[in-house]
């Protein structure tokens, strides 16, 4: 497994630590300090699909056609691409309530997807894109209570996800081979 990191482009996609991890403090400034962005989402906004998919559009600005669906979510975010300041994280904070959601899996599908296709240089098909330059795109879910190892087994539920443990904290990729490119997940104990 890769080292996690929110400034490169390559898994692993989506990152749960506690809120107060240093690791995450120190790997949002070094974004910043190259010049990308963090996104903060209060994860108590974020407890139903409707809630998620209002709160994903209003806070990361998604263009009026957004269709407040998984898959429009997956579009949107790669639709970044080409952005020059497109470059950040995504940071989803109290999101300890995302736990007892039914959808967390998919959720956690989706944002593997969402930046598979942008670290990759990936179009909507897949398929590499030669206009496009590729982007660091990371998610963070930040826990007030919850232990991250409580996410790994209805994190692991979404499809081709693979969940490890990195210190203290839960990191999602993609796996398979329809996903080249990806971090293989070591399966956590």
């Amino acid at each position: 497994m890769n080292t996690p990191t929110f400034t490169e482009p390559r898994s692993p996609w989506v990152v749960v630590a506690q809120a107060d991890d240093p690791w995450v403090r120190a790997e949002t400034s070094k974004l910043r300090e190259q010049g990308g962005r963090v996104f903060r989402l209060n994860g108590h906004e974020l407890r139903d699909p409707a809630s998620l998919f209002t709160t994903f559009a209003r806070e990361l600005s998604f263009p009026d056609y957004f269709g407040g669906n998984w898959d429009a979510l997956v579009d949107c975010l790669h639709d970044w691409h080409g952005d020059d300041e497109a470059q950040g994280v995504v940071v989803i904070e109290h999101a300890d309530d995302l736990l007892g959601a039914e959808f967390l899996g998919l959720f956690v599908s989706v944002l593997c997807q969402a930046a598979w296709n942008a670290n990759l240089q990936l179009d909507a098909e897949g398929a590499p894109h030669d206009n496009w330059p590729a982007f660091a795109l990371h998610f963070a879910l930040l826990l007030d209570h919850t232990p991250p190892s409580a996410f790994a087994e209805p994190a692991a539920q979404g499809m081709d996800v693979g969940v490890a443990m990195w210190e203290d904290r839960l990191t999602a990729t993609l796996t398979g081979t329809d996903w080249p490119g990806s971090d293989p997940a070591v399966p956590v104990p």
